[in-house]
């Protein structure tokens, strides 16, 4: 018995080794490497303060428009989310309660990194289609959104690394003895909300 079980394995495990084979798809044809200049466009990070931020420049009143056209589908028409994008406002003290909600202005803490993210991964499927001064427009609208500049503020290279989000020194605290307690926190069996 044993010894027949020993040369039915090696035929199981072919066996399923093509089934798997079988069922990996094929992506032949689909999609294409980018081109030098695509590669060259995305080459860059932006660091939190800003040095590698490019030439252009953008106003609240000018991202109002670009985002009720390129955002607001995803995001809502009031950045309230939607089940294709996240809540873009909002959430403004709740980092320290047991629901978070994570948002521009109570989460991130560098407006030098919502010009990178929207650069580099927005619009949804369109992602590098957005100009410098889209960018810098979309990225001013949401900070005017959510209450950190004014309307009329002009954000640019110089103005966008200065910017202080309210978040900016959240994540420790300047004494390690301050860290909140996981219970308090609401933390069971390791997962803390």
């Amino acid at each position: 018995m044993r010894s027949s079980l020993n040369r039915l394995v090696p035929v199981i495990l072919l066996a399923a080794s093509i089934a798997a084979q079988a069922q990996t798809p094929n992506y032949r044809g689909i999609g294409r490497s980018p081109t030098a200049q695509e590669t060259q466009a995305q080459d860059f990070a932006v660091s939190v303060d800003g040095k590698e931020l490019p030439a252009g420049r953008g106003t609240a009143r000018e991202g109002a428009p670009l985002f009720a056209q390129k955002c607001a589908g995803c995001h809502g028409p009031e950045l309230q989310g939607s089940p294709l994008g996240p809540a873009l406002m909002g959430g403004k003290g709740t980092l320290t309660t047991t629901r978070p909600v994570k948002t521009i202005g109570s989460y991130w803490s560098f407006a030098t990194s919502i010009w990178d993210y929207i650069n580099r991964a927005m619009p949804r499927n369109q992602e590098g289609t957005l100009t410098h001064d889209q960018v810098y427009a979309l990225t001013a609208f949401l900070l005017f959104r959510n209450e950190i500049i004014q309307e009329g503020a002009v954000m640019d290279a110089q103005s966008l690394p200065k910017i202080q989000m309210p978040f900016r020194n959240g994540f420790l605290p300047q004494r390690l003895e301050d860290l909140p307690d996981p219970r308090k926190r609401g933390c069971r069996l390791g997962h803390c909300p």
